[in-house]
């Protein structure tokens, strides 16, 4: 089979900017592996599709919370049809369509998934929606759901809201009931954000972070928002965290600003609000049960055509470098996704 290698890591060619920093052409190689054989409590995938996702550059640099041995698969999502069962699976049928989330390993033609992580697709979903829908959806409903518990009513304000996680977050917390606010750098963005269910967006490209937090008062009228959605860290994690109401609740998703930022706990004492962690893939293994009723949840959503994944620009597997490339720069509204075969 065919397989996309990440031979030895490598750090990212450029400048220390998210804008224009980019992975070599030569970090990652296409190569023939031998097949692959599932073990217990695994499955093998015949991959049509995988997602592309922020995390495969930090994988590829050897920064990501996971650092596989040399040389491996990036890739974390990925859709296809089941070839081989691994003994104690159940549920699950060879020639079945899936999409499954494993550790790594997706940029290839065969991914070894274990079985928690594995999920049935419906029918009327293809395969490159597939690819791009488990992690953006499964992160945001679990933060929002299972993490932040954002009830309806609430203010909702997701930051690098038309990126492939945010715009999620922007979909479904309009579809619990929440005020969603918008973050993002583009007025384009902003509009893609209101298509998908925000009800004020905030260009912040636009304006300085203290203008930022002034609009986000006019909007609250005071108050303040009752959770935040950040995917990003950086310069706005503290300005947000002072935006946050009374009990409100901060859902760290993600650093994809590229530095981890600290904030000052007395802000959070005098406001009685939380600071949360939101790492999906960690919690399907702990709750899967939980989890895989979320997930039932969201695929009934996309039948019903209560969400709609927006998969913005697809590539064929050969060009891998460019796909990740382009979400590095910023230039995604939605997700992209490699087409395998």
């Amino acid at each position: 089979m065919r397989a996309v290698l990440c031979e030895q890591f490598r750090q990212l060619d450029g400048p220390p900017s998210i804008d224009s920093q980019t992975i070599g052409t030569d970090a990652l190689v296409i190569k023939q592996v031998a097949d692959l054989k599932p073990g217990r409590d695994e499955v093998l995938i015949g991959a049509a599709a995988c997602g592309v996702n922020f995390p495969d550059s930090l994988i590829i640099q050897g920064r990501y919370q996971v650092k596989p041995a040399l040389p491996f698969s990036p890739g974390f999502e990925v859709a296809g049809t089941v070839l081989a069962i691994g003994e104690g699976v159940a549920g699950l049928s060879i020639g079945q369509r899936v999409a499954g989330h494993p550790l790594f390993g997706c940029f290839a033609e065969q991914v070894i998934v274990p079985a928690i992580r594995v999920f049935p697709i419906p029918d009327a979903m293809d395969y490159a929606t597939a690819a791009g829908f488990l992690i953006p959806y499964g992160t945001s409903y679990n933060a929002l759901k299972d993490r932040a518990q954002l009830r309806s009513g609430e203010t909702l304000l997701v930051l690098g809201a038309a990126g492939g996680i945010g715009l999620t977050a922007v979909e479904l917390g309009n579809i619990m009931g929440a005020r969603v606010i918008a973050l993002a750098s583009s007025d384009a963005k902003l509009a893609l954000c209101k298509q998908y269910g925000a009800h004020e967006t905030i260009n912040y490209a636009a304006l300085s972070i203290g203008q930022v937090r002034e609009r986000i008062k006019q909007i609250t009228a005071g108050r303040g928002v009752d959770v935040v959605y950040d995917p990003v860290g950086g310069d706005y994690t503290e300005p947000m965290v002072r935006s946050l109401a009374q009990f409100g609740r901060y859902l760290t998703v993600g650093f994809a600003g590229g530095s981890i930022p600290k904030v000052p706990l007395n802000l959070l004492l005098l406001k009685i609000a939380s600071v949360v962690g939101s790492y999906w893939g960690p919690y399907i293994d702990a709750q899967p049960e939980r989890n895989a009723e979320n997930m039932a949840e969201l695929f009934s959503w996309y039948v019903q055509g209560k969400i709609k994944p927006h998969i913005s620009k697809t590539y064929p597997l050969e060009q891998v470098v460019d796909a990740i490339n382009h979400v590095l720069a910023r230039k995604v509204q939605g997700k992209t996704v490699l087409i395998v075969k």
